[in-house]
């Protein structure tokens, strides 16, 4: 009993001691992320994944560098910490937050994990929004200021890796071409580099990929919807009523647009070929299927709202797709493509900018260092996926596509022996 009871109170003191450390640290941090001039506000959430602390932050940030006049809003910021040693995964949003849980990158290497929320995105906005300060220069400076502030007042020596998927991987781009060496490195999930508003490139993907028997069976149930339109059309008044649906260009159109959406997000999220209805389904299977595959909010005017950022950054800098009618001209007395042109915000269309995504190309051709993409083979988005060239093992730039991937593609998503091939190229990065 005497030898047992002092290592026993040993054991206790240790580890007493070893949670007040712990509870000073966190405290210790909360106190220097305070500091941050930039900062206005910081708490401390609970605890998720890995993570031995988990903090909110909001940066107050230049509506527009170049004015400093036009004034200020506040970018949300999420901190999972684990050791101010160890290598810190910044996790670029296309869009708003919607988690504080660690990131593939962050839980495989147990990493620090600071999440940006791309301004304009939920409650990091300005009280009214002045639509042309929405450029991917200005969201790259934005994302500067933050990563280089938590830098120097927590993670002075660790490395730092931005990462993006889909929007977030543009996003990710557009940062290292502005400040290419304020981070050690990148790696970029499924996201698109489109040349113009409208990319033909992706026409073409969908009417080359996976083989003539999937295309023709993807047609084949678009066709059966206008087949069906006017018992479908009853089946969509009947669900807008209830969930108060409206749509700018009205509930007929939206149907139009939901049944030629259905082919890109189709190949876009890996949908299986045995989930179609057969030609002499219910009318309440075709619909249930199609808005599955389509969904409503991509075209529906609270969905729209939230995503008026995404539109806007899309139809003026960072391009996106269009509908080709002449298969359905039929139904549609039109061989015109459908746009996204109605996305505008009220009252304003300007023309696309074909610049900032030509500027990316040349970065990543020929400047861009240690930046690793991954991409889904049949995703629609890789229609106009990033295009390695010059060399660029010389630069540390790789390229992996999942065989029949889509837009889910994640570096989970590949055999053991290319995940490790990945993870060995990353692992070089963040030691």
């Amino acid at each position: 009993m005497n030898i047992k009871t002092p290592n026993f109170l040993l054991l206790a003191f240790l580890l007493f001691g070893m949670a007040g450390f712990s509870q000073e640290t966190h405290q210790s941090i909360l106190e220097k992320l305070k500091q941050i001039p930039l900062v206005t506000a910081v708490s401390e959430n609970n605890k998720t994944s890995h993570f031995n602390a988990n903090f909110e932050l909001w940066f107050t940030q230049p509506i527009d560098y170049s004015d400093l006049n036009k004034g200020t809003f506040k970018q949300r910021v999420l901190i999972g910490h684990t050791n101010s040693e160890k290598p810190v995964i910044v996790e670029l949003q296309g869009y708003g937050i919607y988690t504080n849980k660690a990131g593939e990158l962050a839980q495989h290497y147990l990493a620090n994990q600071i999440t940006i929320e791309h301004r304009y995105f939920n409650n990091s906005r300005p009280e009214k929004i002045i639509w042309k300060t929405l450029t991917i220069e200005n969201a790259a400076k934005d994302q500067e200021r933050i990563i280089s502030a938590i830098r120097k007042a927590i993670y002075p020596t660790a490395k730092f890796v931005t990462t993006g998927i889909s929007k977030g991987c543009q996003t990710t781009m557009a940062h290292r071409r502005f400040f290419p060496n304020n981070v050690d490195a990148s790696v970029c999930y499924v996201g698109p580099l489109n040349f113009k508003r409208v990319d033909p490139r992706v026409f073409q993907f969908l009417n080359t990929v996976g083989n003539e028997t999937e295309r023709e069976q993807l047609q084949a149930f678009q066709t059966l919807c206008f087949e069906n339109r006017e018992a479908l059309l009853k089946q969509l008044k009947k669900v807008a009523s209830a969930n108060n649906y409206t749509w700018e260009f009205g509930v007929e159109k939206a149907l139009d647009y939901s049944i030629l959406e259905y082919s890109f997000a189709f190949w876009q999220w890996g949908s299986s070929f045995d989930s179609i209805p057969s030609q002499n389904a219910s009318v309440d299977k075709i619909y249930k299927h199609l808005m599955t595959i389509s969904g409503y909010s991509f075209f529906e005017e609270n969905g729209v709202k939230d995503l008026q950022p995404y539109f806007w950054a899309a139809l003026t800098q960072q391009g996106i797709y269009a509908y080709e009618t002449n298969p359905f001209k039929k139904y549609l007395n039109t061989e015109e493509l459908y746009t996204f042109d109605w996305a505008f915000p009220e009252g304003i269309n300007i023309e696309f900018d074909e610049k900032p995504m030509q500027e990316i190309d040349y970065f990543l051709n020929n400047f861009a260092h240690k930046i690793l993409f991954i991409y889904g083979e049949k995703d629609a988005w890789s229609s106009t996926a990033v295009q390695l060239r010059n060399d660029p093992k010389q630069r540390e730039m790789y390229k992996f596509v999942h065989k029949n991937g889509s837009h889910k593609t994640r570096i989970n998503s590949f055999n053991k022996k290319e995940q490790q091939n990945i993870y060995t190229i990353i692992d070089a990065w963040v030691k």
